[in-house]
């Protein structure tokens, strides 16, 4: 159902009608009229309309005219090559299938140039319909620059759009925030219940779909992949200290080691937010690094006590330690997209490969990471095409009189799904048709004088775009028809069978549309969603066991009582197979939150397993360099961490079947006191013990029912789910029970 729209919404319409109202005809009338150019006014016209009504470019004002002047020249080039290809049908049909893929794929590229692409397909539709006329060409041209002009202008200096908080600060922000509950945790060994209240909110605000589209990093470039890597590690950040509040029952100071990690992240936080701030340059991760090296080593010189009290002060270093992390990663990851190209050691470099990589290499990496059937990106531009070169061949084969209408009517009213496609179509068929009722009524009532069109055309063009955005898909075809129609009556001898045309187009355009959207992925990214996530459990599956194995030798070849840490690395092969696979899954997961009935209807909890399989990669990446010297094992040790670790790649694989009733996946995720050894193994395997508890809280989260998809907050779905996995022995670390939250999870982050 269409969410009714607020009064910031309505403000925000009129806004934007006034802008292009101005622009659209500043630009046509005195072409019209005093030049006496009708097709450089026709384009000037358009202009206007394509990159300000039909692509909902993101942004201030500021931000806005510098979208529209970028895609100028895409402007241009698309009408030179519509009036090129005008010369005959199927040279038309052909260009029309090559410009409709590509633009729609570029999407592939973030939401800025998705949002340019549905204007850019206008130019090249207007320019490739008859009469072909190459010699209009420097018309047409000088049409789509006076309006782009215009339409810059009212864009920056007409009710501008406001400005709104740039990522970088809203990262800085959050960076304070962090800094201060880092403080806070060094001296009292937690954080309060306010704090931790105020530092979930700031995760959740966090989220890619709660950043506004024009300050979302995106895109493809170093830049945005920098910052959003640095939002979902702070993130996790947040989330790790706003989990404090669980580490000791009696709110001890922390020991030394961790007081000082606490206050080294919050220099390193309060850094980055200057840097993000413009007010210094990026400190590097060194000092961080570092401190997290000494940690180490003091976790290392363990003594031989294994009483509970040492067990609970070792699984308090581990969370500390997963403050810690993130910020690292969040550090670097700034210092990156400050124009740092080099990683320093210690900190994965798969993570960060993005650093000294030219920018085109990065929208080739983007692009084929696409191509593939399962990439929802590449199913929309293939539908896309598909269905504006079929309007396009339908249009030219019958000759109708206007057939771009017949184009821009599949443009409009085409959507993801067939449910969603067969609801526009109905609403636009039904909007049509009053709107063109209406229109031939004017045109009969004011007959051959374009001067009372002049007249009228500025209300009504200001009334349409005013409207038509806020009350729904039948009001704006039914206005933008008797817009049109006012247009076009003052660029050639009025009729009332102009209405009759717009109505016979629309409805051709309605039933190829819909004809598209019943043939090419019916079911919108719904489908392919559960295919995606299905294959990046099983994928993710296998890393938990060799991540295991790369820190605790399997029983047989520890000697029995003991032996030195595995050392056989997690495959490189099946990290990036993973991760890939992720990407479409979130790919997948944030087109199917976009249509009807969302991500949500009671199914899986999507979330919960984006979260699971990046829970697995991070833990495949970080542990093994945070224990990389080789420990004394026991055997009861290295037992319990094998036979976890196969649970939990059983329950992964049987999770990736979204099982009606879940899974099961946390009766021995917490070490049995009989496993319990001294020395340095213990942080080992309270690492390893983490990581579990919160694989297998991710993936009873999985089966569970769902938070609203925007609600699901940086602490994941099982922080707000009793779990069984969660219920720590005695000597663990916060309170037992099934309403036990999350507990501190590995070092790492949560995707968008």
């Amino acid at each position: 159902m269409r969410a009714r729209p607020s009064a910031d919404d309505r403000v925000q319409a009129l806004r934007r009608a006034v802008r292009i109202t101005a622009a659209a005809t500043v630009g046509f009338l005195p072409l019209v009229y005093w030049l006496d150019a009708p097709v450089a006014a026709l384009y000037a016209l358009f202009t206007p309309i394509a990159l300000g009504a039909l692509s909902p470019l993101p942004g201030s004002g500021r931000d806005r005219a510098s979208l529209v002047v970028r895609a100028l020249p895409w402007a241009l080039g698309l009408v030179a090559l519509g009036t090129a290809l005008a010369v005959g049908t199927a040279a038309a049909v052909g260009g029309m299938l090559v410009v409709g893929f590509v633009l729609s794929f570029g999407a592939a590229g973030g939401p800025r140039p998705a949002a340019a692409a549905p204007g850019l397909q206008l130019f090249y539709i207007l320019a490739s319909f008859p009469p072909y006329a190459p010699d209009t060409l420097p018309e047409r041209l000088a049409g789509v620059l006076v309006g782009g002009v215009l339409l810059v202008t009212a864009e920056s200096l007409l009710l501008p759009a406001p400005a709104v908080a740039s990522c970088r600060l809203r990262l800085a922000e959050a960076l304070d925030l962090a800094a201060s509950a880092a403080v806070q945790a060094a001296r009292r060994g937690a954080v309060d219940g306010a704090a931790a209240r105020r530092l979930r909110a700031a995760g959740q605000e966090l989220r890619m779909s709660r950043l506004p589209p024009s300050v979302r990093p995106a895109g493809v470039g170093r830049t945005d992949r920098a910052l959003a890597q640095t939002a979902m590690a702070v993130r996790r950040l947040l989330d790790q200290l706003a989990g404090s509040v669980r580490w000791p029952a009696d709110r001890a100071a922390p020991e030394a080691a961790s007081a000082l990690l606490l206050r080294e992240v919050a220099d390193a936080c309060r850094g980055s937010a200057r840097a993000l701030r413009g007010r210094g340059p990026a400190p590097g991760p060194a000092a961080l690094s570092e401190v997290v090296a000494d940690f180490l080593r003091t976790r290392a010189s363990t003594g031989d006590t294994a009483d509970d009290a040492a067990v609970a002060v070792e699984r308090r270093r581990s969370a500390v330690l997963a403050v810690a992390v993130p910020a690292l990663i969040a550090q670097t990851a700034v210092a990156v997209g400050a124009g740092a190209r080099e990683v320093p050691p210690g900190i994965p470099r798969e993570q960060f490969w993005y650093a000294d990589e030219p920018t085109v290499r990065l929208w080739l990496r983007r692009l084929a990471g696409n191509m593939t059937a399962q990439s929802v990106v590449l199913q929309s531009a293939l539908r896309t095409a598909a269905g504006l070169g079929a309007a396009r061949l339908v249009a030219g084969t019958l000759d109708l009189q206007h057939g771009f209408w017949v184009l821009l009517a599949v443009l409009t009213l085409g959507r993801t799904t067939v449910r969603a496609t067969w609801s526009a179509v109905r609403a636009g068929i039904l909007g049509t048709f009053f709107g063109a009722s209406a229109a031939g009524l004017l045109v009969l009532g004011v007959g051959d004088a374009p001067g009372v069109y002049a007249m009228i055309m500025v209300p009504l063009m200001l009334l349409a775009f005013a409207v038509g955005p806020v009350a729904g898909t039948a009001w704006a075809q039914g206005l933008f028809t008797v817009l049109v129609a006012t247009a076009f009556a003052q660029l050639s001898s009025a009729s009332w069978r102009i209405a009759e045309t717009r109505m016979l187009d629309v409805l051709t355009g309605c039933a190829v549309g819909l004809l598209c959207g019943v043939l090419a992925w019916p079911a919108g990214a719904r489908e392919e969603l559960r295919r995606s996530v299905s294959d990046l459990l099983r994928s993710v599956a296998p890393l938990v066991p060799a991540t295991a194995g790369a820190l605790v030798p399997a029983p047989e070849h520890s000697g029995g009582d003991g032996g030195a840490a595995g050392t056989v690395p997690v495959s490189a092969q099946e990290l990036d197979r993973a991760v890939h696979r992720l990407r479409l899954a979130e790919a997948a997961y944030a087109q199917c939150r976009s249509e009807p009935g969302g991500a949500g209807g009671g199914g899986p909890d999507w979330l919960a397993a984006l979260n699971s399989a990046v829970h697995v990669l991070i833990g495949a990446r970080w542990l093994p360099r945070l224990s990389r010297d080789p420990t004394a094992v026991p055997g009861p040790s290295a037992i319990w961490a094998r036979e976890a670790a196969l649970g939990l790649q059983v329950a992964t694989v049987r999770a990736a079947s979204f099982p009606p009733g879940g899974v099961s996946a946390g009766e021995a995720v917490r070490m049995p006191g009989a496993a319990v050894c001294a020395g340095p193994a213990l942080p080992v395997l309270t690492d390893l013990e983490n990581w579990f508890a919160v694989l297998a809280a991710e993936l009873e989260a999985v089966g569970a029912p769902q938070q609203d998809p925007g609600e699901a907050g940086a602490d994941g779905p099982a922080r707000a789910r009793g779990t069984k996995a969660l219920r720590a022995p005695s000597g663990a670390v916060g309170p037992a029970g099934p309403r036990h939250r999350s507990p501190p999870g590995p070092p790492g982050v949560r995707p968008p």
